[in-house]
This record gives C-alpha cells, structure tokens and sequence, in this order.
C-alpha cells in the first residue's frame, strides 16, 4: 500500500484516538468515512499491536478484509486495548506508557504444494505471514514472528501448534496460505496525537 507519511501519522493518530475515545467514553469511536483520504477507504484487513514496557498488552486484528481501512484499524486499536482476551481492560494510567503498531496485510495467496518440505522451501522467511488451516484447526503469525521464530521449520512447527495441532504433524488435509504486512510502528506514545 506504501502510504505516505502524512497517512501513516493520521491513520496512527485514529488508532491513538481510539484508545482514548474507549478510556473516557467506554465505546467505539465513529467515523465519518467520507472525510477520510480515498487510501484510509479502502477495504483492507489490519492488526493493531500494543505493548507496554516492552511486553505485549494486546493484539487483535483479522487476516482477510472486512471493512475500510481506517475503520478497521480504530476497531482493532479498541479491541486491543479493552477486548484481547489475554488481558484485562486496559486503565488510563497504562496509557502513556504503550507503544502501538499497526500491520496492513496483503490479500492472501495460497500455497500449492505435496509434502512439508516442498512447503518448507516456498516459505519466505522474514517476509510471509501464514495461515494454516486442517478442518477446524487454524492459526497465523504475522511476519513479524519470524524475530522469535527464524527458520521456516520451527516457524511452521510452531504454526501448527498454535493451530492445535502437534508440531510433527502432517496431514495431506492441511492448507497454507501466505500475506505480507507493511508496519507502521510508534514508540512516541499517544504523544503523536498532538
């Protein structure tokens, strides 16, 4: 998408607003979709990131499109902040202390492949997200993962298991798709709003 800068700070400050707007008034914002540049109306899907002291606070996002752009990323920015399951609603007094990232997927691409390590050798590292998909088990990293994660061995194994499945597992059922994701990073804290 390469947004320009002036986009990357405005869709950044939303996702700052967000947050603020859920501290005082405990909902959603809302947007006026029609004020926004034609880039923030275009349906695409994002994750908003949150961390605190370094630690994770939140994440939350979706891997296929469902609404616009900037709509998307105050969602998620919310949901991160007060409805990530693995945390407790975030407090005003962490709010000057978070850092926030924002990662814009592309359109999943599907891989075709016959074996693990016909699979193995078309996964980029450092650059793909996966999902993994056998009947009901399915999990994504983002590309992010692959700081924690660096070959495409263990990345895949850990897919799996985050899927529900045992790390050695295979299974001619499984299905792979891949997406990339621009990141736009703040560690200024909501002082970006300004």
């Amino acid at each position: 998408m390469n947004l320009t800068d002036e986009l990357q700070t405005l869709l950044i400050r939303l996702a700052w607003d967000s947050i603020d707007y859920g501290l005082e008034k405990h909902k959603l914002l809302s947007l006026n979709l029609a004020q926004l540049p034609a880039e923030l109306r275009e349906k695409r899907a994002t994750f908003v990131t949150l961390h605190r002291q370094g630690n994770l606070r939140g994440c939350i996002g979706a891997i296929d499109p469902v609404r616009a752009l900037a709509e998307d990323v105050v969602h998620n920015a919310h949901a991160s902040a007060f409805r990530d399951p693995r945390f407790s609603p975030l407090k005003r007094s962490e709010y000057s202390e978070l850092d926030l990232a924002i990662s814009i997927l592309s359109l999943r691409d599907y891989l075709e492949f016959a074996s693990e390590e016909e699979l193995l050798q078309k996964i980029r590292p450092g650059i793909d997200g996966l999902v993994l998909e056998e009947g009901f088990h399915c999990g994504a990293f983002l590309p992010v993962m692959w700081e924690q994660l660096p070959t495409p061995k263990v990345f895949l194994q850990n897919l799996k298991r985050k899927a529900g499945l045992p790390m050695n597992h295979w299974s001619s059922e499984i299905a792979v798709s891949r997406f990339t994701a621009e990141y736009y990073l703040t560690s200024d804290g909501p002082a970006v709003k300004h």
